[in-house]
Parts: structure tokens; C-alpha cells; sequence
């Protein structure tokens, strides 16, 4: 089967316009920070603080562009850390997921649901989709080789679009448990 790279996904935070003008003021816009693999998305400059029952995560990254729905992605120990809920949840599937704060320099977010662990996926074009023989929603396994602790991943889900770049996302979690270095290739093992 083929092989796809495999990125580690870190805490970060999409916000909606409104909610980036209460956090930031007025008008405001996010600045490119570093572009990431997939087309158009970025990291910005702006951060913000997670406020859960427990404790704060400080200086958490938004990636833009600008959302319809805000949208906390904290992996399950940030998520138990903080003291929040975090479903493991495709992203935008917020319906009855975790709440938060979100502070900035501003203002300040009440989050009353949109804080997920981000299924573990990957993004593929359909033309990358057709070579693996898989379509949008299948779920496939992945094998992560390293040195001593190869894991093989289930329940990867496949997302399909022409405005995707092929590569895996998995949260810091899931890249510690397989030592998963950077630039790391996983094996699709079909279903």
C-alpha cells in the first residue's frame, strides 16, 4: 500500500471573525505567522490563552483563515489537564463538544461547545484518494515505523477535496506514542 506523511498537529485554536474581534479589537486580522502543508492554512502570530476549570493552557496558537464556528483542538491530556471535555470528533463536528475560555488581549470568549481531540486523518486530493483506492469518510489503518515503538494506528478517517495536500494529521498525543519524528511516512493498510 502507500505511504503519506505524517504531521503532528499541536494544541491550536480557528476562531470566527466576531470572536477574534472580541479577543483582539475591532477590525482586526490575523498575521501569517508560517503557512502550513495544507493549501491556504497557516499559523498566525496571535495567541490566546485556553481557560478550563482546572487550569489555563498559555499561549495557544490560531490558525487562520478566520472560521465559521470556533473551534478549540487540544489533545486528551491538554483536554484532562484544563479540566474540559474533549470528544474525539471530526473537525466542525462541535454539536455537545467540550467548553472553554478563551482569553486575549482584548477580551475574553466563552467557548459553550467546540472543544474536540481532532480524529486522527488524513487529507487526500481525489486523484491521491483513487490511488490509495479509498474515498471520502473510509477509515484505514496506519502503520508508523520508529525505532522501538512502531505503532499502527485504526480508525484514521479519509478526507477527500480538491483543496487538500496528502498527509496525515495525528495530535501530539499520538506522535509521542509512536516516537513519530519529523518528516516520518506511514503505511495506508487498507481495511
Amino acid at each position: 500500500m502507500g505511504k503519506v506523511l505524517v504531521e503532528t498537529s499541536a494544541r491550536h485554536v480557528h476562531v470566527t471573525k466576531e470572536d477574534l474581534e472580541t479577543l483582539f479589537g475591532a477590525g482586526y486580522e490575523l498575521h501569517v505567522k508560517k503557512m502550513l502543508s495544507q493549501p491556504g492554512q497557516f499559523a498566525s502570530e496571535e495567541r490566546v490563552d485556553v481557560v478550563g476549570p482546572k487550569r489555563t493552557l498559555s499561549g495557544v496558537s490560531i490558525l487562520g483563515p478566520i472560521r465559521k464556528a470556533t473551534q478549540v483542538e487540544l489533545s486528551l491530556t491538554d483536554a484532562r489537564s484544563i479540566g474540559c471535555t474533549a470528544p474525539v470528533r471530526e473537525s466542525g463536528d462541535l454539536a455537545g463538544s467540550g467548553a472553554c475560555r478563551l482569553v486575549g488581549p482584548k477580551g475574553e470568549v466563552e467557548v459553550r461547545e467546540g472543544v474536540i481531540a481532532a480524529k486522527r486523518h488524513i487529507h487526500m486530493t481525489p486523484k491521491d484518494a483513487a490511488e490509495f483506492g479509498v474515498k471520502d469518510k473510509d477509515e484505514v489503518m496506519v502503520k508508523i515505523p520508529s525505532e522501538g515503538r512502531a505503532l499502527v494506528f485504526d480508525d484514521v478517517v479519509v478526507r477527500v477535496s480538491e483543496n487538500f495536500s496528502l498527509a496525515m494529521h495525528i495530535d501530539t498525543d499520538e506522535s509521542n506514542a509512536a516516537c513519530a519524528a519529523p518528516g516520518a511516512m506511514g503505511e495506508v493498510i487498507l481495511k
